[in-house]
């Protein structure tokens, strides 16, 4: 698209604030491309698709739109000798009655050479109509004067091609006579109210007959600023009702004065209307319908004298078609040899039509065209297609498909979503696309807004449960300070007694080894007492059975003295043996006694060690209370602070 937009035409220039005007009047759909620059929206022309009908200049409130001609090289190769001549388009005359002489002087002394009306070109391309038509009963022919028409119909509706009257415009008939009649070998400048003009001289069917389109805009912006001037001049041919050519219906006029009324011409004008007829009349030629003489049909709906290359100023009044009526009386002129007699009738008119121009051939002003719809085809997405772009868009209802609001520039939503398709629009310049983004983004900005107050809410709340934590955290480090304090004092007071614990617990240690001495003689000595009380028990049980024995034997003392005998001898034995066994006992009494004694002052000793040690442990044990609450309160706000701080970290 690039190299047909740097090579178009019709461009766009940096007024551009891509308002879609010019795609609304356009009547070619992909003609119009919308683009970003420097951040801007812009719609670019491609000049393969444009028919350079001019429609955009009409819309354009921003003067967004240039167009090139050849009015500056024509001056150019003027200045370089170049032998040129000009074929004077009749809507001059109409557009700029009172300088159309002098400007005409002026042309000459810059070194134009000769001045051919293309009201005669007009003249014959009238005469080559009603001749093909009627010999060849080629009815329901379209005319072809208007450059953008046929660039239409060969772009976008070839198969209305065969429907082209293969006649030459006015232009182009007089550009031939002036070449094959008149013997002109000069370039040709075609001085011209129309832009599309450029693209017709430019074309292979039209033999180059013409090498400059100097429109009247740019011709007469030149001859102001460089003061263009001289000696009246004019055209070198007389010429006839060609001259109304320019008008709406001009053609039809020059048809209806040769071959009357009773035949019907169909007549067509308008950017829009006449693109939008040839688009119906397409379907009447293909499904056979009843068709016209011909179709007389311009692009621009006020005729070629408002053409599109036409300064501005002379488009807001209708001066221009006053000074054209006046030229349309003086053409009827009532000679003998005139076809332009009032007095005479159609088909006189028409005779002497024919002799007039008997010397012409007709081959030498037949036309071609060329089919190209090929390199410009535009491609209409199925109904997939273009369901696939509306969901892009948005676009779910059958409604909201059909809102056809046209600020996109295009008449209907379907037309917007086959621009897409053809990829010379997006779905952001539908303002619909763009309003319900702009909700969606204006509800989630909504939803964010209320997400973020609530955070904003909970950060707060963290904020005060924070600071609340921190007081606390500052109020828990002035308590285990405190604590801490205390423990210290607590620390050195068991420092103290625990000194004095030890030194007595020394004491205890060499008492209780002095205890176990004790303990353990005490015990040999029960030991032995208890073998001493044995014996006694013994000796004791032997003594009574010896008593007893010595009962029996006193019983019998009559008979055996001598057994008593032997019985108190072992009672004298058992009580010696029993004092002895007293006596150990006794003494081992004694031992034991005394060393109950010791053990007892012993004990004595140990429990007063061991109440100072009670006292100094229950010093000690309150000490140690009180650390240990101390401690448990360190504890405790120790596990607090952690808590907090994890809190204070998780809310962080």
């Amino acid at each position: 698209m690039a190299s047909s937009t740097d090579n178009a035409l019709v461009y766009t220039n940096d007024n551009c604030i891509g308002c879609n005007k010019c795609i609304s009047a356009c009547p070619v759909l992909t003609a119009n491309y919308a683009v970003e620059e420097n951040g801007r929206n812009k719609i670019v022309v491609d000049g393969n698709q444009c028919i350079s009908c001019g429609a955009c200049f009409d819309a354009c409130e921003h003067q967004a739109r240039g167009y090139r001609d050849d009015t500056e090289r024509f001056f150019e190769d003027l200045k370089k000798g170049e032998k040129i001549s000009i074929l004077l388009a009749p809507a001059f005359l109409a557009n700029y009655p009172k300088e159309y002489a002098t400007v005409l002087g002026g042309l000459k002394n810059l070194g134009v050479n000769r001045i051919v009306s293309i009201s005669f070109g007009a003249d014959i391309t009238t005469w080559g109509y009603i001749k093909y038509i009627t010999e060849n009963k080629f009815y329901g022919g379209i005319s072809q004067p208007c450059p953008a028409i046929v660039s239409y119909i060969e772009k976008y509706i070839p198969e209305l091609i065969p429907r082209l009257v293969p006649v030459h415009s006015p232009m182009m008939c007089g550009a031939i006579y002036a070449k094959k009649y008149m013997k002109i070998p000069d370039k040709l400048a075609f001085i011209s109210p129309c832009i599309a003009k450029k693209a017709e001289i430019d074309d292979p069917n039209c033999g180059g007959y013409i090498s400059y389109n100097v429109t009247f805009d740019h011709l007469m912006r030149y001859v102001r600023e460089h003061n263009v001037s001289g000696a009246p001049a004019s055209d070198e041919i007389e010429y006839g009702l060609g001259s109304i050519y320019p008008m709406p219906g001009g053609l039809k006029e020059n048809v209806y004065w040769f071959c009357g009324e009773e035949v019907f011409i169909r007549q067509i004008e308008g950017e829009r209307h006449a693109y939008e007829f040839l688009e119906d009349y397409k379907e009447r030629v293909l499904t056979g319908k009843e068709l016209p003489f011909m179709v007389d049909a311009l692009n621009c709906a006020k005729g070629c004298i408002y053409g599109t290359a036409v300064e501005e100023e002379k488009t807001k009044h209708d001066d221009t078609l006053y000074e054209l009526q006046k030229i349309k009386e003086a053409s009827k002129r009532n000679s003998k040899q005139s076809a332009w007699g009032r007095h005479l009738s159609p088909k006189q008119r028409l005779d002497r039509f024919n002799r007039q121009f008997r010397s012409l051939n007709i081959n030498d002003f037949i036309r071609h065209y060329t089919d190209r719809s090929a390199g410009v085809g535009i491609k209409y997405p199925d109904t997939s297609e273009l369901d696939i772009i509306f969901d892009s868009m948005g676009k779910d209802t059958k409604e909201q498909r059909t809102i056809n609001c046209s600020a996109c520039g295009y008449r209907t939503c379907n037309d917007m979503g086959a621009a897409i398709y053809n990829g010379c629009n997006v779905k952001e310049n539908c303002i619909h696309y763009i309003k319900d983004e702009v909700n969606r983004e204006k509800i989630l900005a909504e939803e964010l807004s209320a997400e973020m107050r609530e955070k904003n809410s909970l950060i707060e709340a963290k904020n005060e449960q924070i600071a609340q934590l921190i007081d606390e955290v500052a109020d828990d480090f002035d308590s285990l300070d405190i604590s801490i304090g205390e423990m210290s004092i607590g620390n050195n007071s068991n420092a103290e007694e625990s000194t004095g614990i030890s030194a007595s617990m020394s004491d205890v240690v060499t008492f209780c080894d002095e205890l176990k001495t004790a303990l353990t003689s005490i015990q040999s000595l029960l030991v032995k007492l208890e073998e001493n009380n044995l014996e006694i028990t013994y000796v004791a049980e032997e003594t009574n059975l010896v008593a007893l024995n010595a009962s029996i034997e006193a019983a019998r003392a009559g008979e055996s003295g001598r057994g008593f005998a032997i019985i108190a001898e072992n009672i004298k034995k058992l009580a010696d043996s029993s004092k002895d066994t007293a006596s150990d006992s006794d003494r081992n009494k004694e031992e034991v006694q005394n060393a109950i004694n010791n053990l007892f002052s012993d004990t004595e000793k140990l429990i007063s060690i061991i109440d100072g040690v009670n006292i100094r442990v229950t010093n000690l044990a309150a000490s140690t209370e009180e650390i240990a609450a101390s401690a448990d309160m360190v504890s405790t706000i120790s596990a607090d602070l952690r808590e907090k701080l994890n809190r204070l970290h998780n809310n962080a």
